[in-house]
């Protein structure tokens, strides 16, 4: 799903989102209430400028709309892989990215994210994964590394790790495998403005995706080594 056709079905004509290049940003009325809606698209690989672009989008909700929800829309295919971006501190911009929305956070903005169509990488972890809860539409791809990449960093046989991602969560692609180790809190399916609506409602205070990767049987441990880390 593009995502004209997603804020469509979401909001109608009720919003001013918008493209610059593969930067979504706008507001929508959502329920009577206003969002924040800020995303990429087109697969975006996520360098300085983009990275930047998305932060001052957040800091920018924080001081003109005091919390007021944001919803995140994930396309990406990671981090811009260019010498450019890496010289001028893409690791810098893309943390940044990260503790604005961690500040939004702790500011009582709800923060929602959506991978509607691609999230790998990097580009995922400053985004998606640092919001209240991350959630996936049906179609989305969702993953770290190819299982050949895997296997060249690993330097073990891509074979062998086929035959772990058939019973680890961890180890395998695929936005059900994300739903099972708890990166991604649900799918969203059939009526995605009652999806939202639900989001916005329960969105968590606490990172619950340790405990729901324990339950859904996708991660056994780290539930546990927290706790037990926490205690000692």
């Amino acid at each position: 799903m593009n995502w004209q056709t997603l804020t469509q079905t979401l909001f109608g004509n009720d919003h001013t989102i918008h493209a610059d290049d593969n930067f979504l940003h706008g507001h929508a009325t959502f329920d009577g209430e206003q969002l924040t809606v800020i995303g990429t698209t087109n697969h975006a690989p996520i360098g300085v400028a983009l990275a930047l672009a998305q932060a001052s989008a957040v800091l920018r909700t924080l001081k003109e709309h005091p919390g007021q929800p944001i919803l995140l829309l994930i396309d990406t295919q990671g981090q811009q892989l260019r010498r450019r971006d890496e010289l001028l501190g893409i690791h810098r911009a893309m943390a940044h990215l990260g503790c604005c929305i961690d500040l939004a956070r702790r500011r009582h903005h709800r923060v929602i994210g959506l991978i509607y169509d691609q999230a790998l990488s990097g580009g995922f972890i400053t985004s998606g994964l640092i919001a209240d809860a991350c959630y996936a539409l049906p179609e989305a791809e969702i993953r770290v590394m190819r299982l050949p990449a895997m296997a060249r960093v690993t330097k073990l046989p891509e074979e062998r790790l086929a035959e772990l991602s058939r019973d680890n969560p961890v180890f395998a692609p695929g936005v059900e495998n994300y739903v099972a180790m708890g990166g991604v809190k649900a799918l969203w399916q059939g009526d995605l403005q009652a999806a939202l609506r639900d989001a916005l409602a329960h969105a968590p205070t606490t990172d619950e995706r340790a405990a729901d990767g324990a339950a859904r049987g996708g991660r056994r441990l780290a539930a546990d080594v927290t706790a037990r880390v926490l205690a000692a």
